[in-house]
């Protein structure tokens, strides 16, 4: 898999990739995540049945990317359009392949090109040293809540 991120392609989010991009968002929570939160939070944070409106109206309102391998779905990321990094997520088949990277970049690529002066993102526990080796400072610990569940995560920025 060392040379995977050779085969890899990004492009802009389609509406019609919604069920792959939900489909590994869950499978990646529920796996990757699993070390970090009980499996009540991942289930509040990766719910069966997702809210598919408000995740098809975000990711077509945000800059998303999908990185692709041949016709499979392999990652995704997007920031909105105050520089809030609001997802990244590698398929689970596929951690530690450097595509977390590839989206980061072309993500902090297009905040520079917008002129956004600082990203913030709030890191999971899971993710908080990829951001860290990118750059991101922690500002602060915090508690979100979903669906009754208290989910640790961390808010992070990084200066352009």
């Amino acid at each position: 898999m060392t040379n995977i991120v050779m085969q890899i392609q990004l492009r802009l989010y389609k509406p019609a990739d919604l069920h792959e991009v939900l489909t590994l968002f869950s499978e990646t929570v529920h796996t990757v995540n699993a070390k970090d939160y009980t499996q009540e939070q991942l289930a509040a944070w990766a719910p069966q049945l997702p809210d598919t409106n408000k995740w098809q109206a975000t990711l077509s309102s945000n800059y998303t990317l999908v990185a692709k391998q041949g016709n499979t779905i392999v990652g995704f990321a997007d920031i909105d359009a105050t520089g809030y990094f609001e997802h990244l997520f590698v398929h689970k088949d596929f951690q530690g392949c450097g595509i977390a990277g590839m989206l980061a970049h072309a993500i902090e690529g297009h905040a520079l090109e917008a002129g956004y002066a600082v990203i913030t993102v709030a890191a999971s526990i899971t993710a908080k040293p990829f951001f860290e080796r990118r750059g991101y400072k922690v500002l602060k610990q915090q508690s979100v809540e979903r669906l009754g569940q208290l989910l640790t995560n961390f808010l992070m920025e990084k200066s352009l």
